[in-house]
């Protein structure tokens, strides 16, 4: 008997264009349902963007209790951080705001007249985020410093989503929230990589249970001033990072961990190459003149 296509339903979450898929299309509609619920919990606990969410209010205070979903965000955030050496970290929310990077930059490209103030290069602590601290669900932030979980809490909450979807409703699961994509369940899954519609594309099979996120400067950008700005910021600068990816895409065994190997590959320019190889996570990499670097055993079309 020829085993049933898989079914999926798009939406859009975090300003982000998001898929859910299922194995099983007799549990779409509820589990679409229940999947937007848990995204709508993610935004009320972590966004930035939002003076009613769980860390602004925090923010606004200094620190304090945490709910637990906060608190695993800003803990996975802070793992990011020291398994990156710190070029993916959380305390860049006052650089980002600093560069006029908005709720209306999100996903989408704005149009080459949005402007912000021009801004001068200022140095960010490289080691800010070790004195973030959540210890027994207590948030506790160095003065002058204000968390953006942007890098890692979407990655975060596609593995959640994916995992909680295949234990409730016992079906293969795809979740994808922008770039970030993860699986549960022991399909493969067929995934088409591609960052602008006239960038270079590859189509992979992904092994069911493993993750892929894709890390972009094209994207999210916009102008201050003569400058066109992109949100992946250097920690060492307070900038964005050097113009060396177009797109860095990786596939790992979850999404925290592609994201933080696609985005410090991003950070690190040129230098990510040896750091991915010694990493072994599969990677997809287009330089900035359209140039693409296939490293890891990469899969070919």
């Amino acid at each position: 008997m020829a085993r049933d296509m898989p079914v999926s339903a798009d939406f859009e979450a975090f300003t982000c264009a998001c898929r859910l898929a299922v194995a099983d299309k007799g549990v779409l509609g509820p589990a679409l349902a229940d999947l937007k619920a848990f995204l709508d919990r993610v935004d009320e606990a972590c966004s930035r963007f939002r003076p009613d969410s769980e860390l602004s209010r925090l923010q606004r205070s200094g620190g304090g209790q945490a709910g637990p979903l906060l608190a695993g965000l800003v803990r996975t955030a802070l793992d990011v951080a020291q398994r990156s050496d710190g070029d993916v970290t959380p305390t860049l929310g006052n650089e980002l705001s600093d560069l006029g990077y908005g709720p209306a930059s999100g996903c989408r490209q704005l149009s080459p007249g949005t402007s912000a103030p021009l801004i001068a290069e200022r140095v960010l602590p490289s080691e800010s985020w070790r004195g973030v601290r959540i210890d027994d669900g207590v948030l506790i932030l160095p003065p002058g410093v204000s968390l953006d979980l942007g890098a890692t809490a979407k990655a975060a909450a596609a593995d959640l989503a994916a995992r909680e979807l295949h234990e409730r409703f016992g079906t293969s699961v795809m979740v994808s929230l922008g770039g970030d994509l993860a699986t549960a369940g022991p399909e493969a899954w067929e995934v088409f990589v591609q960052d602008l519609p006239d960038d270079p594309h590859t189509q992979v099979r992904l092994t069911g249970g493993w993750a892929m996120a894709t890390s972009s400067t094209q994207k999210r950008r916009w102008r201050s001033g003569s400058l066109e700005l992109h949100h992946i910021l250097d920690p060492r600068t307070s900038l964005p990072a050097s113009p060396v990816w177009r797109s860095v895409s990786v596939a790992a065994p979850d999404c925290v961990s592609a994201n933080m190997a696609s985005t410090a590959a991003i950070v690190r320019g040129e230098g990510a190459l040896p750091w991915l190889r010694a990493l072994g996570y599969p990677a997809w990499l287009v330089r900035d003149d359209g140039r693409v670097l296939e490293i890891n055993g990469w899969p070919a079309e």
